[in-house]
């Protein structure tokens, strides 16, 4: 971490830049995001209640060779960032 920023440094060498705020807000979980049930409706997702611990990143775990999970300062603990996902979330590749 850099300031507020979250970084990631990939094998190509690129680096991204994610501001802690924007990464919580966007938090893969079926409870943030929602997710799809049997028929494809999404399901969940109910609206946040963000405090100001919300945006602390307190760790980062690796998932296998796949992923890695944020643990947030409030306890949330549930989004797990697949590595092709965080990628495509970088503000710098997502204009490309």
């Amino acid at each position: 971490m850099i300031g507020d920023l979250f970084v990631v440094v990939w094998d190509d060498g690129h680096e991204s830049y994610y501001p802690l705020e924007e990464l919580r807000r966007a938090c893969p979980c079926a409870v943030c995001s929602g997710e799809p049930d049997l028929f494809g409706r999404m399901a969940g997702g109910l609206p946040q209640r963000y405090t100001p611990a919300s945006f602390v990143l307190q760790s980062v775990e690796p998932i296998g060779n796949y992923a890695l999970q944020p643990n947030w300062a409030d306890g949330h603990t549930y989004g797990i960032w697949a590595y092709e996902r965080l990628r495509a979330f970088c503000p710098d590749c997502a204009n490309k």
